[in-house]
């Protein structure tokens, strides 16, 4: 979505820079960096440690969204909550683009075991490590997605219009019928 986002606006002509994070451990900031340049887009890769030294050069943050909690919060790709903070310490503005199908009536406190895939951690150790005794005693978790706080997010660009965190369960409420809802209770 925030790849589509961005191709749409140099093809009006816009001209800035794009600042991707790499996406450790699978990499997908490269494949997007890579499609953004083939666009023409005046394109960085970063590795995802220097999210906040680089983030005094960011004029704003634009993030990609699993899905929008009825609360405004976000559920995005692993590593979002990190550039969110770093971009509220410094004073960046977040705007998260996604489609009204991505809207959710549940809360972060309900069912945070739905929220989140885990998958296996080969990708951030070796297996063949594990004899170690040491390693043995460590427990790898490997998320797939991170919960954004509402107060991180300064707008949600939808099909329909940009709104505020704040007024998400009003679209809810708008664009969904009660009946909807109890699919998810």
């Amino acid at each position: 979505t925030v790849e589509l986002f961005l191709k749409a606006a140099a093809a009006k002509k816009r001209k800035f820079q794009v600042i991707v994070c790499e996406g450790a451990p699978h990499f997908g900031g490269h494949a997007m960096a890579r499609s953004l340049a083939e666009a023409g887009i005046d394109t960085t890769v970063i590795h995802d440690a220097a999210t906040f030294a680089i983030m005094a050069r960011v004029n704003k943050v634009l993030l990609p969204a699993h899905a929008v909690l009825a609360n405004g919060g976000l559920i995005a790709p692993s590593g979002s909550n990190m550039v969110a903070l770093a971009a509220k310490q410094n004073s960046v503005p977040v705007v998260t683009v996604a489609g009204m199908f991505k809207l959710c009536p549940m809360y972060p406190h309900e069912g945070q075991d739905t929220l989140n895939d885990l998958i296996s951690p080969s990708s951030v150790v070796d297996y063949g490590l594990m004899g170690d005794p040491v390693l043995s005693e460590v427990e790898f978790v490997n998320p797939v997605h991170d919960y954004v706080p509402p107060q991180l997010i300064d707008l949600y660009v939808t099909n329909i219009g940009g709104f505020q965190p704040s007024y998400i369960y009003r679209l809810l409420a708008e664009y969904y019928h009660n009946d909807d809802w109890e699919a998810f209770e």
